[in-house]
């Protein structure tokens, strides 16, 4: 295919890069990321969580995986900061009878103290002192985290050297910050693993969804870089990076 020719097909995946919830599947087939993760998320949450529980979901996104946890409506509580987001929320999940609020993980929650048994945060903004204030006394609190080295070889293929957008997002420095604050530790795993691009378009709407990762970041900018890459997929059937995640479990000690 000429260059002009791959221009305008990156050009139109970048037109259309937007995000509503937390959907990727206008890059289905094309990627693959998160095929073997040494745990699941799900079914961890799922080994604590009982029916009477209450349960509050930070950073639900669109509520996507909020809702395949199937907990009792009435006991589930949700916060969404996003706006297209949080408008997609009032949609589905307060019909339903799903206690959501908007506002971000990061700052104060819009609940009472010792409110929930359980919270969760996949993904999210997080604050240790809110997450301990409205966990009852023995809560858990359970967290997938992207860490700081999340797909550094893309970033670094795509726009050179840059800095690390959440410099401190490893297991060892946000055990130590949950500790401090009184937690104590049930589990905590790390690890990297890779994560391929078989269409480089798909790469392009990529980098535009997750702009934390790719800052200034478009095809006009890249191109050169975008080329390149082009070349590394006819040679080696993919891009390939490596995903940053950690897993922590906690219990609210006092």
């Amino acid at each position: 295919m000429k260059e002009k020719e791959l221009i305008d097909i990156w050009k139109r995946e970048e037109s259309v890069a937007h995000i509503h919830g937390w959907d990727f599947s206008h890059i289905e087939g094309k990627y693959t990321e998160e095929t073997d993760l040494p745990w699941n998320y799900q079914n961890i949450i799922l080994d604590y969580l009982k029916p009477e529980m209450k349960l509050l979901d930070i950073d639900t996104g669109g509520g996507e995986f909020l809702l395949s946890l199937r907990h009792p409506y009435v006991k589930t509580s949700a916060t969404e900061a996003y706006p297209p987001n949080i408008q997609l929320c009032k949609e589905t999940l307060l019909p339903l009878g799903i206690d959501f609020r908007a506002g971000d993980g990061k700052d104060m929650l819009p609940f009472d103290d010792y409110e929930f048994d359980i919270v969760i945060n996949r993904h999210g903004d997080f604050n240790t002192k809110e997450i301990h204030r409205v966990l009852k006394c023995g809560g858990i609190f359970i967290t997938e985290q992207v860490g700081a080295e999340n797909d550094r070889e893309l970033v670094e293929l795509l726009l050179g050297k840059t800095e690390l957008p959440f410099p401190e997002q490893y297991l060892d420095i946000v055990k130590k910050r949950f500790c401090d604050v009184g937690f104590d530790i049930l589990d905590g795993q790390e690890c990297f693993r890779p994560i391929k691009f078989f269409d480089i378009g798909a790469l392009v709407w990529f980098a535009h969804i997750i702009e934390w990762e790719f800052p200034n970041f478009s095809v006009d900018n890249c191109k050169n870089r975008l080329l390149y890459a082009q070349q590394i997929l006819e040679k080696n059937g993919c891009i390939e990076g490596k995903i940053h995640r950690f897993l922590l479990v906690l219990r609210k000690a006092k």
